[in-house]
């Protein structure tokens, strides 16, 4: 498959669609120096997109918290998901939604005279993390932790959060394992470098408390059908240690929807009847 910068198609970019390889900024955007973007990942399955309001006020939300109004309504950020499928011929692809600071009267850390833009891309994306989906996925466990809501904005889905990720990830990579996950600032269990972890010990299900990462609307979404199921879930600070006395594990997110996971590190855990059911509901949920 070509490079992302390569391909047929359109992008939605600041109003109007453009062509694929013409949607491009100047080296001088502030975002490329400063991290300041927001950003969605998204999925549309049988044409309709999972949850896009929810998405489109989150990335909002985010801007909000970066002090980067975004200047674009829900309404309009849907409508520009809506137009830029209909562009490309897609019912089910991953969606990419990026608000970001462009190049303007300010090349410093200050940038309120540069304009705030929007871009929206979508291409078809299989399983996140392969056949991991299947079998389960191997973590690697990150060096890199969390950082303090006192930090920055841990709510914001925010790119210069990711840096850390992509770093861990390679170093996952690096060893053969599909993912790493991480801990906090304080040492408790946290999340992959993409997605929300869950646990499951004695038919209750665990997951740590959103304090101090993104909550995910996946998360939200799979709590939420557990709690329909009669299932137990404990939101909580997870120790290190107590990882060993988990039975099944699993990742949700957008693009890794609910994959489950065989091993992190030195700890291993089943693909169990839980995570395959959590897994086959959330697909009947996002394709109904």
């Amino acid at each position: 498959m070509a490079g992302y910068d390569d391909r047929d198609g359109k992008i939605w970019l600041d109003g109007k669609l453009v062509e694929w390889r013409d949607a491009n900024v100047h080296i001088l955007t502030h975002a490329l120096h400063y991290a300041s973007s927001v950003f969605e990942g998204e999925r549309c399955y049988n044409g309709k997109i999972f949850k896009s309001s929810e998405h489109s006020a989150r990335l909002r939300r985010s801007g909000e918290l970066l002090d980067m109004e975004v200047p674009y309504s829900v309404e309009q950020i849907n409508a520009a998901k809506e137009a830029v499928l209909a562009a490309n011929g897609l019912t089910d692809a991953y969606i990419r939604a990026i608000a970001f600071r462009g190049a303007g009267e300010d090349m410093g850390v200050a940038s309120l005279n540069n304009p705030v833009r929007l871009a929206v891309a979508c291409w078809t994306w299989g399983s996140y993390y392969g056949d991991a989906k299947f079998k389960g996925a191997k973590l690697d466990i990150a060096k890199w932790k969390r950082p303090s809501p006192e930090t920055i904005p841990s709510e914001a889905k925010a790119a210069g959060l990711y840096m850390i990720c992509t770093m861990s990830k390679h170093a996952a990579q690096a060893k053969g394992c599909s993912d790493a996950m991480m801990f906090d600032y304080r040492g408790y269990v946290a999340e992959a470098t993409g997605a929300n972890i869950f646990f499951v010990k004695d038919g209750e299900v665990h997951t740590p408390k959103a304090d101090c990462f993104l909550n995910g609307l996946t998360r939200q979404t799979v709590i939420g059908m557990l709690r329909d199921m009669q299932i137990k879930v404990h939101e909580r600070h997870i120790l290190p240690e107590e990882l060993e006395g988990f039975e099944q594990c699993w990742l949700t997110g957008t693009a890794a929807e609910v994959t489950p996971v065989g091993q992190i590190g030195d700890y291993n855990f089943e693909v169990g009847e839980l995570t395959k059911r959590v897994s086959t509901e959330y697909e009947k949920l996002v394709r109904a």
